[in-house]
């Protein structure tokens, strides 16, 4: 692929780079839903090189569970007051819970706000809360930017903030960005707050109230109800919502009950559910199991191994920065069947794993020793109550000798104060939606030593905030002159792998391949890989395809379906049959365009399933800009341009501002030869995104095909303005102002740009070249040499490299 393709495909993976990273709404799930936005047409073609590595080249799919065998009856939900007779001590601990008050009816009982005729102004718009007729409403601004009055329909949430719910004629409910802060008056509570506060958000934005990252039928009520159907119209763009239980009840974490009922009750064939019990799923890893703490080392030992994740996998439906990816969720199922983890990215972890984004809290407990040594949720909270098993420290104590960590010994703070807290070191707290303060349950030592190096935060600033990191590192190290790395052992690896650095592939791949790492790690890992695929990344790659975690094989079909065409078939083909759907349906859309001339009728058969499947999923979020895009995408590379280009109006009646569906939209009308019309398209895309940096690129590469190069360059231009230090946009900036003989100017750009990033490949073999054609060799040593140390089986850099260091020093 040339330089210049690349440079346009990474425009268009920075356009959706940028809007996946935007802020989202309260609980936001959707910054990388429905997968990856994908590159639009032209920007991937893939050919096939024959390589089957299993049975029809596709791996068979596990049998399914017992549960869902068509030998059982298909469970149905039945309601909690089916539990209460035999569980009624469960159903005792759960009533008052969050779980059971996560959404209610707005009445009297459920109510926290101020709703006496409360007065609140934000941004220039003055909302009233009242109540009429027995009902509370909100008088503020609606979805055309007028004053109106809206009924307040249920509750969502109590503590330490309630928020509010309107619904409107067409399904959609919508969540008020005014809160209630419930804590007390002298904890800075009882009074209304905007969730944006330095925000101006109005009608037609994403995230105003009434758009689509504050909608509770997409973003938040399957974590707030049991069995929630989102039942979305896309022809009449209505939504049909449902839930068996307005709150999150028994069968939400249990699942469908009617079996095990039957089986209780002894009604009907219910011998045959003696095996199981009729239960939906098994949550009985802690069954039998017992921690036995080691005088010596002060730790807890499990009595024996927790051989699944079943219990972890479950509260991670609610617990993870995730996306719904179908609402045919069976309890027991991997939870990538119907979601889609987020791996720990940036923007959302710190490069050691620190919570950095709303990711609340599967996520960082996959990283920890806890995990790793069989802890699962329920040994620290009760799962009816959400309480904790034990108050305060006494909770860590189960399975960590109190004689030995409850000791100013150990924790080096006055006993009884904030600082001596187990929490306080080992899970430090971040603050999301203005006052909702929650622990990284990643259970890490502090490291400021990596604040230094790495810029990361760690536990001691945390408290010590007028200190510096060197403060805190000299601290540490005067109880403990060699301090322990501790457990999460990947921050320099990440550091490495996301600058680009010499070496960081190999210590990426070293993470990858150590079956001892957390697998949210090595699927992390992997995933950085992508940046530079030399055959010994590749090799890596290929053997972490089989690997038992799909975890792993997700980042790792991620990594490779930027690799190039003929690799990526040979590679991905077997993943088409995996038995986890997200990965199965990602390496489907890797290949989705591939040529199948040569494929066994079983391969063109497991594609289209998969890009059927694939399909299915954009459909099941068509209420989503992104879904649409993803669709257009899909057909625009199989040729189905009439069909894309509905699509990216779709996408765009959603959000007009939709920066990837701009973007492809004249990316597509590009690659069919019109260019005028691409140029007009991206001139009205450019006022609706001003911000976008690389519409500007894509105008200015539309204004140099079209032999308007003054134009172009200025657009380039703007492009670095908009994103000053990012390479990819000063590397096209440079090509132009050489290709116009302004080289110094070029060298300027490109020197700014590599001063933030030193690892652009295109950028420093541009800069090296116009050094060297300026006479500047000397200038130009030090970039080559980076070159070969970035890529040292390139043999154009080593030859740069080699020509500069044969000429005569001044």
């Amino acid at each position: 692929m040339s330089r210049r393709k690349r440079s346009r495909r990474a425009a268009l993976a920075r356009v959706a780079r940028s809007t996946r990273q935007r802020a989202s709404g309260f609980r936001a799930r959707v910054t990388f839903a429905i997968g990856a936005v994908v590159l639009g047409a032209g920007a991937l073609a893939v050919y096939l090189v024959r390589e089957d590595t299993s049975p029809g080249g596709v791996a068979a799919p596990t049998t399914p569970s017992a549960a869902t065998s068509p030998a059982f009856p298909q469970a149905t939900y039945v309601g909690r007051e089916s539990c209460v007779g035999c569980h009624a001590q469960e159903v005792a601990k759960w009533q008052g819970s969050h779980h059971d008050l996560a959404m209610q009816v707005a009445d009297e009982t459920s109510v926290l706000g101020n709703f006496a005729d409360a007065k609140f102004r934000h941004a220039g718009v003055s909302s009233a809360f009242f109540r009429r007729d027995g009902k509370y409403f909100v008088r503020t601004d609606g979805p055309d930017g007028k004053l109106a009055d809206f009924e307040i329909r249920y509750t969502f949430g109590v503590t330490p903030l309630q928020q509010y719910l309107i619904e409107f004629p067409d399904g959609r409910i919508q969540a008020l960005s005014i809160a209630w802060d419930g804590r007390p008056r002298s904890e800075g509570g009882q009074r209304w707050f905007h969730l944006y506060p330095h925000e101006t958000l109005r009608a037609g934005d994403p995230r105003h109230w009434t758009g689509y990252e504050q909608n509770w039928n997409f973003m938040c009520a399957e974590c707030h109800s049991t069995d929630l159907r989102k039942h979305y119209d896309t022809q009449a763009d209505h939504f049909a919502t449902t839930f068996a239980e307005i709150d999150v009840s028994c069968e939400a974490c249990h699942g469908p009950a009617s079996n095990h009922v039957a089986w209780a009750r002894q009604e009907g064939d219910w011998k045959r559910f003696d095996g199981d019990r009729g239960l939906a799923i098994a949550l009985d890893e802690r069954r039998n199991v017992s921690w036995a703490i080691d005088a010596a080392t002060g730790n807890a030992q499990r009595s024996r191994s927790r051989e699944t994740a079943r219990e972890v996998e479950m509260c991670g439906r609610c617990h993870a920065r995730a996306s719904r990816i179908s609402d045919d969720y069976v309890h027991g199922r991997p939870l990538l069947d119907t979601h889609r983890v987020a791996l720990l990215e940036e923007g959302l972890y710190w490069r050691d794993g620190q919570v950095r984004g709303e990711v609340y809290e599967y996520g960082p407990f996959l990283q920890s020793r806890m995990f790793a040594k069989g802890v699962t949720c329920s040994d620290c909270h009760e799962p009816h109550s959400l309480k904790l098993r034990e108050p305060g420290d006494a909770v860590c104590a189960q399975c960590h000798l109190p004689e030995k960590y409850v000791s100013s010994q150990h924790h080096f703070h006055p006993m009884g104060s904030a600082g001596a807290a187990c929490a306080a070191c080992h899970m430090p707290s971040a603050t999301f939606m203005e006052i909702d303060s929650r622990h990284d349950h990643s259970l890490r030592i502090p490291r400021p030593d990596r604040s230094i190096t790495l810029g990361t935060p760690n536990a001691c600033n945390a408290c010590h905030s007028k200190e510096s990191p060197q403060w805190a590192d000299a601290k540490i190290r005067e109880h403990h002159p060699e301090p322990k790395p501790g457990y999460q052992s990947f921050a320099d690896a990440f550091h490495a792998g996301s600058r680009g650095e010499p070496g960081a592939q190999q210590q990426l791949s070293e993470l990858v391949r150590d079956a001892a790492q957390p697998a949210i790690v090595r699927a992390s890992a992997a995933q950085r890989m992508a940046r530079r695929l030399d055959p010994a990344a590749i090799d890596t790659l290929a053997h972490a395809l089989g690997d038992p975690d799909p975890l792993v094989r997700l980042g790792t079909v991620e990594a490779l379906s930027g690799a190039d065409p003929a690799l990526r078939a040979r590679l991905l083909l077997p993943a088409l049959g995996d038995p986890v759907r997200t990965v199965r349906i990602e390496a489907a859309r890797a290949l989705a365009s591939a040529p199948t001339a040569g494929w066994s009728d079983a391969q063109r058969a497991a594609l289209e399933k998969g890009v059927a499947e694939w399909i299915a999923v954009q459909n099941f979020n068509a209420d989503r800009p992104e879904a649409h895009t993803n669709l257009a995408a899909l057909y625009a590379e199989r040729g189905i341009s009439e069909q894309a280009f509905a699509e990216y109006a779709r996408a765009l009646e959603l959000d007009p501002s939709f920066g990837p569906a701009l973007a492809y939209h004249a990316d597509l009308l590009r690659a069919l030869g019109r260019e005028d019309e691409a140029e007009a398209s991206l001139r009205e895309a450019i006022p609706r995104a001003p911000r976008e940096a690389a519409l500007h690129q894509m105008l200015g590469f539309s204004l140099i095909r079209q032999n308007r190069r003054e134009e172009g360059l200025r657009e380039l231009g703007e492009a670095v303005r908009l994103a000053p230090g990012d390479p990819g946009f000063a590397y096209a900036y440079g090509v132009g102002l050489h290709d116009l003989g302004r080289t110094q100017e070029a060298v300027r750009v490109l020197e700014s740009a590599l001063r933030s990033d030193a690892s652009d490949e295109d950028a420093l073999f541009a800069l090296v070249s116009y050094l060297q054609e300026a006479g500047a060799a000397e200038r130009a040593l030090p970039y080559a040499r980076r070159l070969v140390e970035l890529e040292p089986q390139d043999p154009r850099a080593r030859a740069l490299l080699a020509g500069l260091e044969a000429l005569p020093r001044r």
